[in-house]
């Protein structure tokens, strides 16, 4: 398969022409698998899979990095490739006993059986899809990026102090706008615009130092939008979008995939993966 697309977040395609929808804020709580099932309640040879002693794993194609790499989910390299690995691991299936298949974003959440054990594609959680299909706990929560012009102030910042005294903009109503209130605290209120392409605009035209919108999206914004454009860095905020493994719903599996999810998480193990493929390889350092 062809390497020479340009790396747009798969969430986000679904979520064009603009980079809001992924980031806006969800009025309802998202509904996420809440189980004290153990891992020890999950012995591999008694798991309900598609095809026994088999776990089957889904994702879009084309599969991006930072989520994968050469397009190629079987190889281990990516965000969610290296994810959903770790997740056999936890249940006991070696990788020889993973298998990869195609679901297009936009039908994974569709009701109705599914032709795999679980998907990873950036798949949001929402409650409107929770009502379709189940969905595990949450393996990433999006942070927030600060973008800015390369080669301006802005963009040599290497912490949320340094971004004190700068003017930000930000789209009305989103998670974005309540993480510079909260997070950076700059000392000029936020520029607040009712639509992203607003947003994109005022950075273009520089009536703005910085823009903050989540990570997915700034990928996008970054590689399409404005090129001339660089993800300065990250940031932990609350509100961030949640990602789960999505699966059929009333799966015999979910349950037991969110027990691998949380055991990654609680060992260290999650965070490591997502400081590889989130942070490093997309230079996007976190600011504290």
């Amino acid at each position: 398969m062809s390497t020479h697309r340009i790396a747009v977040p798969l969430c986000l395609l679904a979520c064009l022409p603009t980079i809001a929808a992924c980031g806006e804020k969800e009025e309802a709580d998202s509904e996420t698998s809440s189980t004290n099932t153990s891992l020890e309640d999950c012995p591999a040879d008694q798991l309900e899979t598609l095809s026994p002693g088999q776990l089957t794993v889904a994702t879009d194609e084309p599969a991006f990095p930072p989520y994968f790499v050469d397009e190629d989910p079987t190889n281990g390299e990516g965000f969610e490739s290296a994810v959903a690995y770790a997740i056999a691991e936890q249940l006991g299936f070696a990788e020889a006993d993973v298998k990869w298949v195609v679901e297009p974003f936009n039908s994974s959440y569709a009701p109705g059986p599914k032709d795999f054990d679980f998907d990873v594609n950036q798949i949001s959680i929402t409650p409107k899809r929770a009502e379709q299909v189940d969905f595990s706990a949450p393996y990433y929560t999006a942070k927030q990026a600060i973008v800015a012009l390369r080669g301006s102030e802005a963009s040599r910042g290497s912490s949320l102090a340094d971004f004190a005294e700068a003017r930000f903009g930000v789209q009305i109503g989103t998670t974005s706008q309540e993480a510079v209130e909260a997070a950076i605290a700059p000392s000029e209120e936020p520029r607040v615009y009712d639509t992203s392409n607003d947003v994109v605009t005022a950075l273009k035209q520089e009536q703005v130092d910085a823009v903050v919108v989540d990570v997915p999206s700034a990928f996008f914004l970054t590689a399409v939008q404005v090129p001339e454009a660089t993800t300065v860095g990250q940031f932990s905020a609350p509100g961030g979008d949640e990602w789960g493994a999505l699966l059929e719903e009333g799966s015999p599996l979910t349950d037991c995939v969110s027990a691998a999810i949380e055991e990654l998480r609680s060992s260290g193990e999650l965070a490591e993966i997502e400081q590889r493929w989130i942070a490093e390889k997309t230079k996007a350092p976190v600011l504290e």
